[in-house]
């Protein structure tokens, strides 16, 4: 059993870390919101990337020349995963499930016969698929993660790496996993293909539906779509490192919301603890000088 003094120290030793959880989440809670207004601004300029893409590739449907960024390589055999994490933990399972994404996309593929890469932004990433799949990584990116405020010049960084690669016949199709910020205690894991594009799927208007405007490209379509599509790279995995910051400020503050609650709780019980075996001690040694007395 635990004498007084232990628990004197362990109560405060527990005061002392609860005094740190509720300054990060303090911390965490004004990035938040400054992570979350960024993130949000970047998801309209994505999605009309995505869609003016859609446009342009489907006036060139079946054409041929088409750049293999849009189309592929005619082949999936190679497939490098592009992996974002943060820096740091203490973040609830943020990071985690990331890796567990991660770990089960790898499973599948080499399952169907897929040769896997890995190119891995951020510390724990990196850390984290380095003790089982160090063979497969081929690239890492450090010191974007965490900044103060994302640039896309850090973005475009890494896409340089992903085209370089793609040019280099490294690898077929490449895939962003993140997490994508839906709320403070809602992040959802996301595979986002960066090669080929993956546009989204044109619904065939019905008879009655208004016909749609036909645009003319100046310059020309294969002009348009030579200069978009390494530049939407840069885009998506700008986005996707925004919804990541986001979604790591959002888990942290819910992680040591989560750590002063429960480090209350722990006062509570050790305290009582102390009380009830103080006033035992005390009992005891009324007794025992009770005892004595009439002994004499």
């Amino acid at each position: 059993m635990a004498s007084l003094k232990d628990l004197r120290v362990r109560i405060n030793s527990v005061k002392q870390t609860r005094k740190i959880t509720s300054a990060m989440k303090l911390v965490a809670a004004s990035k938040l919101k400054r992570a979350q207004e960024q993130a949000e601004a970047a998801r309209p300029f994505a999605e009309k990337m995505t869609a003016l893409l859609a446009n342009v590739g489907g006036a060139m449907a079946g054409q041929p020349g088409l750049s293999p960024l849009l189309v592929g390589t005619g082949k999936d055999d190679v497939h490098l995963l592009v992996v974002a994490t943060g820096d740091r933990g203490l973040c609830g399972a943020f990071n985690s499930s990331i890796i567990r994404g991660t770990r089960r996309r790898i499973a599948e593929l080499r399952s169907q016969g897929k040769e896997v890469k890995l190119l891995t932004i951020g510390r724990k990433a990196r850390d984290l698929l380095r003790r089982d799949y160090g063979d497969l990584m081929v690239e890492h990116v450090d010191g974007v993660v965490g900044k103060r405020r994302l640039e896309f010049a850090d973005s475009k960084l890494i896409a340089d790496k992903i085209l370089d690669l793609f040019e280099q016949g490294a690898f077929d199709v490449a895939t962003l996993v993140f997490n994508q910020f839906k709320s403070a205690v809602t992040q959802v894991l996301t595979f986002k293909a960066l090669i080929p594009v993956e546009l989204p799927v044109v619904e065939e208007q019905s008879e009655a539906a208004e016909p749609q405007a036909i645009y003319e490209f100046e310059p020309g379509e294969e002009a348009i779509l030579n200069e978009l599509l390494p530049r939407n790279i840069g885009v998506q995995i700008f986005r996707a490192l925004l919804e990541n910051a986001a979604s790591e400020q959002g888990a942290r503050m819910v992680a040591m919301d989560n750590a002063t609650r429960n480090a209350g709780d722990m006062i509570n019980s050790l305290s009582l603890r102390y009380n009830r075996q103080r006033q035992a001690q005390i009992t005891k040694e009324l007794i025992e000088i009770i005892s004595g007395a009439e002994a004499v």
